[in-house]
């Protein structure tokens, strides 16, 4: 007997106790109005369909960058069949025992009409050759990897082409490396005078 009304108090405090949590709840609920309430729920409503908008927009964008720009790393490799074709023809233009034979004027002809048409597919798939020589250098498409001098030209101006850059679009692909000019420094001027009055 005494074990249930040990548990007949037990149960009627825990009761109190949820009268009154649930009370202070109510207390609670009523000191918001419902004009707060509407405010509320329509913030956190334009919050969220702002959120999903950018995200939208997000996805969109990385949507059309992946299109328009997939084949990049493709691309970027694929320039490099471009430069060893390049190389290969200097360096077939320089051999000495090939020099002037009917050979090298073959094979030469040959390796411009594969050289031609992998530019062309670049062409067709928006990727240009960077415009260098006899532009003024510009840090966004060009690296430059020397100096030269040349009092004929603005200083800074690029003279020559190590190795020609593309653009994809308007994305840089690589950058073209190139030599500027530079004018002679008046301790150059001085240093090459001295010579000529002894």
């Amino acid at each position: 007997m005494e074990k249930e009304e040990l548990k007949k108090d037990e149960i009627s405090e825990e009761l109190e106790d949820l009268n009154k949590s649930s009370l202070k709840d109510e207390i609670k609920k009523e000191k918001i109005s419902p004009e707060d309430k509407i405010k509320e729920l329509e913030d956190k409503v334009t919050r969220t369909f702002a959120e999903m908008e950018n995200q939208r927009r997000r996805f969109e964008k990385e949507k059309d960058d992946a299109f328009e720009y997939g084949g990049f790393s493709f691309a970027k490799e694929a320039l490099n069949l471009l430069d060893n074709l390049e190389r290969s023809k200097h360096a077939l233009e320089n051999d000495e025992t090939l020099k002037g034979s009917e050979s090298l004027k073959k094979i030469s002809e040959h390796l411009n009409i594969i050289y031609n048409d992998m530019l062309s597919i670049f062409k067709k798939n928006n990727i240009e050759p960077i415009k260098s020589i006899n532009e003024k250098l510009d840090p966004n498409l060009h690296q430059a990897m020397m100096e030269i001098e040349d009092d004929t030209k603005d200083s800074g101006t690029i003279v020559q082409e190590i190795q020609k850059g593309f653009l994809m679009k308007d994305r840089l692909l690589r950058p073209s490396l190139v030599a500027v000019s530079k004018k002679k420094s008046k301790n150059d001027e001085k240093n090459q005078e001295k010579p000529n009055e002894n």
